[in-house]
């Protein structure tokens, strides 16, 4: 059994729609003889560039062990199914059970428009004093006098 981890690109529209999605790619999996370790829903995210007429994807990362003939398998799936967008299968030398850098990234965008809500920055207090005014013919004559 070799291990692999799979980052899916899915169409926005299904993000309401992920756990169907998910049951029904689970059931695809294990058909195959893939073992999923781990799975990281991260949500909608903003492209890079424009894929199908798409500014945003859904996310999910699956961790996955299985036999080497079933990812040949596997990705002509995914080639064919219209809800992913984009996919990428590869090959690890072992899986990787901590939270990912895109998971840890959405995590810490949720937390930070709560804490800049809770936390505001006092207020400056502005001066209404009136300065005195300094023409730059002024002010050059007063350097040179010095």
């Amino acid at each position: 059994m070799n291990n692999y981890e799979l980052t899916l690109i899915l169409n926005p529209d299904l993000s309401s729609k992920f756990d169907e999605f998910q049951s029904k790619f689970d059931k695809t999996l294990s058909d195959i003889g893939f073992e999923v370790k781990k799975l990281e829903n991260i949500g909608r995210r903003q492209l890079a560039y424009s894929i199908l007429n798409h500014n945003k994807g859904h996310y999910a990362i699956y961790q996955l062990e299985g036999p080497a003939a079933g990812a040949l398998e596997l990705e002509t799936k995914l080639k064919y199914d219209t809800s992913v967008i984009r996919h990428l299968l590869l090959k690890v030398d072992t899986l990787s059970l901590d939270d990912s850098l895109l998971m840890v990234e959405a995590q810490e965008a949720k937390k930070a428009p709560q804490e800049e809500i809770k936390v505001t920055p006092p207020k400056a207090k502005v001066s209404l004093e009136a300065k005195p005014e300094v023409t730059p013919a002024e002010d050059s004559k007063t350097t040179e006098s010095e």
